[in-house]
């Protein structure tokens, strides 16, 4: 009676599990592999720790893996030289699995809040997008499901898109600003372009960040066990995306850390640090360790004349120096957006329907910055010094070592800080800044008048464009007479 008592009890509680093998769900047919002179990550998952996995392009032999113990095999092999389209299988002893219709070209993540998000079906001419969409078949779409976790997930677990062709269908809650990026790239390069969509609508980067770049920076705290709070974007919607080889990625995201934008400075460059560091080692060395990141910076928002917080936003996405790449951010770009405001929005006035010249001035500058093409002019113009002429109570700014055209479209935007003996720092908080005018300019300095300044003071710096919403639609101050594009907000230390 006893040992059936028992023998019952073993044979119901002795789990049964069936052998698998398989690709990770980030693989599917008419997905787009990254092309890389450092090679290509693929991998996925099996049963049988210690099994030997044979991959082949088209029959052909390129890597082999061993299944690891957490049951993940992976490798990497030479990308081929060529667009394909190929068929890609991984054989084991349990079986064979494969996809077909495989292409080869770059790989762009695209990543951020509500902005990034905009569907294509909010454009101003998403039925013309919906037509020409067919004349980019080379573009592919993926599109990782909104969740989030306490805890990191292995591979994507619930999928928007799969590597869909693009038409009015896939387009329709696809990322504006994410495809339209990817088809003009399509145009310049013709060819093969995947674009990775991972994003959610009023998030924080602390979101977005894993813990190993948030303890680098003080001051991060963050709600519990929801989509806002540290790393649980990061842990369900980017860890399973590390280990597959990405040519860069492109950023629109800050509005919800606006109110916190003095610590966003470190946020931002610890992130992309990290993104950099921990795709690089989870592809196997195939993606590039300091690989392309491109962002907008911040468009408007409200009208009137709030001057903290996106003003602030803006500059600490350049770490504080008003332009890149630069110093401590290399292989960095951006979009400047600051004259592009919707106040008529449909979908609410911080989220403008602009997005063709968000993703073209993107796109203008990948060119320059992360596919390193020459005589790209991709830079709205920048300061490099200004000087107060004493004798005339004028403030000269020069743009870009006065060796680049500028073209002025408005005479306002521009303040100064003013200083004396007894009140002699500047900073956004205080009351020392006052507007001034523009008097005149040439091919590529602006004058300004600061005899409002008044006897005894003294101009200790100027900024520019200092707003949330600084100027009207394609009319702030000063803009590229060759490229046609907006200076960025700066604020400048003054020379006597």
């Amino acid at each position: 009676m006893w040992q059936f008592i028992l023998f019952t009890f073993f044979a119901v509680t002795t789990p049964t599990f069936a052998a698998t093998f398989t690709f990770s769900s980030y693989y599917h047919d008419h997905m787009v592999l990254q092309q890389s002179s450092t090679g290509t990550s693929i991998w996925g998952h099996s049963s049988k720790v210690g099994d030997v996995v044979h991959i082949k392009l088209n029959n052909n032999e390129v890597a082999r893996a061993t299944v690891n113990s957490h049951q993940i095999w992976e490798a990497k092999f030479t990308s081929p030289t060529d667009h394909g389209p190929y068929t890609v299988s991984a054989a084991s002893s349990l079986g064979t699995v494969q996809i077909q219709d495989v292409l080869f070209g770059d790989v762009w993540v695209c990543s951020g809040q509500s902005n990034m998000e905009f569907f294509a079906s909010r454009l101003l001419n998403a039925t013309e997008e919906y037509a020409d969409s067919a004349n980019y078949q080379n573009i592919r779409l993926f599109h990782v499901h909104r969740e989030f976790s306490p805890t990191v997930f292995t591979d994507v677990k619930h999928i928007d898109a799969a590597w869909l062709k693009p038409n009015q269908q896939s387009l329709l809650k696809f990322s504006a600003v994410c495809w339209l990026y990817g088809k003009f790239l399509s145009q310049h390069f013709n060819y093969p372009i995947g674009l990775v969509e991972t994003n959610w609508g009023g998030t924080r980067i602390e979101a977005w960040s894993s813990p190993d770049a948030l303890s680098a920076c003080a001051g991060v705290h963050g709600r519990k066990r929801n989509q806002y709070s540290n790393s649980q974007l990061y842990n369900s919607m980017v860890y399973p995306l590390l280990r597959n080889t990405i040519k860069g990625v492109i950023w629109y995201q800050g509005e919800s850390n606006a109110k916190q934008a003095y610590h966003y400075s470190c946020q931002f460059l610890e992130m992309i640090k990290d993104w950099r560091m921990k795709f690089t080692k989870a592809s196997l060395g195939t993606t590039n360790p300091s690989f392309p990141f491109g962002f907008v910076q911040l468009a408007p928002w409200r009208e009137g004349e709030t001057y903290l917080g996106f003003p602030q936003l803006r500059w600490a996405q350049t770490a504080n120096i008003g332009y890149v790449p630069n110093s401590l951010l290399h292989n960095v770009f951006m979009a400047v957006a600051i004259d592009l405001p919707d106040f008529q929005s449909p979908y609410g006035n911080i989220h403008p329907r602009y997005k063709h010249d968000v993703a073209y001035r993107l796109y203008l500058s990948a060119l320059g910055v992360a596919y390193h093409e020459r005589d790209v002019d991709f830079e709205g113009p920048f300061p490099t010094s200004a000087v107060v002429d004493s004798t005339h109570r004028h403030l000269i700014i020069e743009y870009g070592r006065g060796l680049t055209p500028i073209e002025v479209r408005s005479n306002t935007g521009f303040e100064v800080c003013c200083v004396n003996k007894t009140t002699t720092y500047c900073n956004g908080f205080d009351t020392h800044w006052m507007n001034v005018t523009m008097t005149s300019h040439d091919f590529a300095t602006v004058t300004l008048d600061i005899s409002s300044c008044g006897h005894g003071n003294h101009v200790a710096q100027v900024r520019y464009a200092w707003r949330e919403s600084p100027c009207p639609f394609y009319n702030c101050a000063v803009y590229g007479k060759i490229n046609n594009l907006p200076g960025p907000p700066f604020t400048f230390h003054v020379s006597s």
